[in-house]
């Protein structure tokens, strides 16, 4: 009998005894055992903390290399995990979903790169002004936490669960210490055994506690975040735990959810939105055997359409073959374990003595290639609760498997406060094709939902469904759903981050921030600063550019060039009543003028200047007024290359700030610029 294994301290290990036996969900087939016990979790901990340093002093662009390099190297793969995601019970679809959903984690979160600086520390927001002069100034960084994360996951998704997680705390540059469900981790455990032989990550930047990791939280302290994903009953428990209380420790709860998705009024019989509607419920009731804490467990629908909708849905439900993936056609698999056929056959029971079945039998169901007393299987269960707003059993338990309960609204008022009785939930959905319905429900529903889903025709083909949360998109939800958050693109990422208010001189707060703050010393730069590379522009220096006089002709010669004849610049008679004293020169002549003032124009290292992030007209610019522009080194940022035969660059952002013969600042704007590297020069 095999026996699976933990990764901890950098090495392979078993844990003692067995604690948990591993069965195949298709065919009841004994796959072996697992055990955590023996494993000291404070020295768990203590080594990731340690070896974490490595990972901390990575800048962001060097961690999402990697995460992009890991995702590749998975993917490469990925039929490997397949093959074992099969004994889980699940579908190619539902093992897509898992394997190659979990591996877009990586790269999405890869991607946000880009939203980050070449550091290994976040600069937040912006300069606040904390004196009358100027000379003291206060912003925020954020750090990576100096802990681990510990992810302790659901037995539902074994790859998916463990990727989307760490990929958020590993672009962090924080550790994690990983603990799967003991049910899938033998998936868990072949993917991570990928991870380590790549040697991709540092060292300790990753360990894997495949038993029941009793006791893994008895050593966490202020340093760490932890994050569990399972029933609300365990996760309170573990919440509420005297160490996560005492030491302040950063908790993430995704817990139970009675996910509700809602038939417009205007989703009619005959439109492709009742079409969609019916398609959609029929495919969260089977996709992973409805284990998945997104699925649709409330059916909520126009009352008159109940007969409609029941019997469209009952129709799909009737078709849809069950039994082994292998087989041709089968569209729904096992449930994970015969522990969770047990559980959810319970909460069937109790949903059935307050609403009917009306479709489906845990009794007599019929399979295709597999033995029903061998493997773990459980058929879809439809119910029909005609009065949900006093039977209310469907908004409280909630079973976790291919169960959902299907109830009639009067009004979309009605519909919304139905959909509240779940007491939070991780998503929603409206099909409809009036977006006023989708305007109404939104508004309405959105304080006790994570996501909400509005489904049309317009954007099916390439909606990804109610079921599916995105890495650049918050997946979580208040009350019963925990009230956490993960994912979330750049907001989780900042989850791992420490945030820390620094006060200083501008010049100081310029050299931390690797920003430009105003106030800050700006020595002159010589050369030009269009004459230098990326490596040799220093944050800071600043070309003092010569003088021009705005004349009229300037705002005519202008206006024919542009075409912009707006009155304020071409009719002093029509000023009467608007702020200008006289007719005003364009604000994009002033910026126009200030880059012939600011740009050197030979050929250099500049590549180009591909736009304008910011810009602002702070004060008329009359003809006779003089402008001068100060143009300043704001910020780097560095570029990898596309491919070897790619130019050697990264992008500088320049203030470029034109005051006038007062010294006042007139215009303010931020340019990009790519500009070569030293090493392709």
């Amino acid at each position: 009998m095999q026996r699976f294994q933990n990764y901890v301290l950098g090495q392979w290990i078993e844990g003692q005894g067995v604690e948990t036996q591993l069965f195949h969900a298709i065919t009841g087939q004994e796959l072996g055992s697992v055990s955590s016990a023996g494993i000291d979790f404070a020295e768990v901990l203590a080594y990731g903390r340690n070896k974490g340093q490595a990972l901390r002093k990575m800048t962001f662009q060097e961690r999402g290399r990697m995460l992009k390099a890991l995702a590749l190297y998975l993917l490469e793969r990925k039929e490997k995990y397949y093959q074992v995601s099969a004994q889980t019970g699940a579908t190619k679809i539902d093992s897509w979903i898992d394997i190659e959903g979990g591996i877009g984690n990586l790269f999405a979160n890869a991607s946000l790169r880009r939203q980050f600086p070449d550091l290994p520390y976040y600069v937040d927001g912006s300069a606040a002004p904390l004196s009358k002069n100027g000379t003291f100034i206060g912003h925020h960084i954020m750090v990576p936490k100096e802990g681990v994360a510990v992810h302790i996951n659901a037995f539902n998704f074994p790859i998916w669960g463990m990727l989307e997680k760490i990929a958020v705390n590993l672009m962090a540059g924080v550790p994690a210490v990983v603990k799967p469900s003991e049910y899938t981790s033998f998936l868990t455990e072949v993917m991570v055994r990928d991870i380590i032989a790549s040697q991709i990550l540092p060292e300790g930047s990753l360990q894997l506690v495949s038993g029941l990791g009793r006791g893994i939280l008895d050593s966490v302290d202020m340093r760490d975040v932890v994050t569990f994903t399972g029933s609300a009953a365990t996760g309170k428990l573990l919440k509420g735990l005297p160490r996560i209380a005492e030491q302040s420790v950063s908790f993430n709860l995704e817990a139970d959810s009675l996910n509700a998705t809602v038939l417009g009024e205007a989703a009619t019989p005959g439109t492709e939105e009742f079409d969609l509607f019916v398609k959609e419920c029929v495919k969260e009731i089977t996709i992973k055997a409805g284990q998945k804490c997104t699925a649709v467990r409330r059916i909520i629908v126009p009352e008159n359409l109940l007969d409609e909708v029941q019997t469209a849905i009952s129709a799909r439900l009737a078709s849809t073959k069950m039994g082994d993936p292998a087989q041709e056609g089968v569209r729904m698999g096992a449930l994970a374990t015969k522990l969770q056929v047990e559980r959810v056959r319970a909460n069937v029971d109790l949903l059935a003595q307050s609403q009917n079945i009306v479709f489906g039998n845990p009794d007599a169901f019929e399979l295709v290639g597999a033995d029903a007393k061998a493997g773990a299987f459980f058929p879809p269960i439809l119910f029909r609760n005609e009065n949900p707003l006093q039977n209310t059993a469907c908004h409280d338990i909630e079973a976790f498997g291919p169960v959902a309960t299907i109830m009639p609204y009067k009004n979309l008022d009605q519909a919304i406060e139905i959909a509240k009785l779940g007491k939070g939930s991780l998503v929603s959905s409206i099909v409809t094709p009036s977006n006023q319905e989708a305007v109404d429900y939104v508004v309405g529903a959105a304080s006790m939902h994570g996501r909400i889903l509005v489904l049309n025709k317009d954007c099916a083909k390439e909606s990804t469904g109610h079921g599916s949360p995105m890495p650049l998109l918050t997946h979580g939800g208040p009350g019963r759903a925990g009230g956490g958050e993960e994912m979330g693109g750049k907001r989780g990422v900042l989850h791992y981050l420490q945030r820390t208010a620094i006060q200083g001189h501008p010049t100081t707060i310029t050299a931390i921030t690797q920003q430009f703050q105003v106030g800050a010393d700006m020595p002159e730069a010589n050369p030009h600063v269009f004459r230098k590379h990326f490596e040799e522009l220093v944050i800071g220096e600043t070309v003092f550019t010569h003088k021009h006089t705005v004349t009229d002709a300037d705002i005519v010669n202008f206006a024919n060039v542009s075409g912009d004849n707006f009155y304020a610049h071409m009719d002093a008679t029509s000023l009467e009543g608007t702020i200008f004293e006289r007719r005003v020169a364009h604000g994009y002549f002033i910026l126009s003028k200030a880059a012939g003032l600011f740009v050197d124009p030979k050929k250099g290292p500049v590549l180009l200047n591909y736009g304008i992030e910011e810009a602002r007209f702070t004060k008329p610019v009359y003809p006779g007024a003089t402008i001068g522009v100060r143009f300043t080194v704001k910020e780097k940022v560095d570029q990898e290359k596309r491919s070897p035969e790619d130019v050697a660059k990264g992008i500088v952002k320049f203030l470029v700030d034109v005051y006038d013969e007062t010294g006042e600042t007139v215009a303010l704007a931020t340019i990009l610029t790519m500009v070569k590297k030293l090493q392709d020069a």
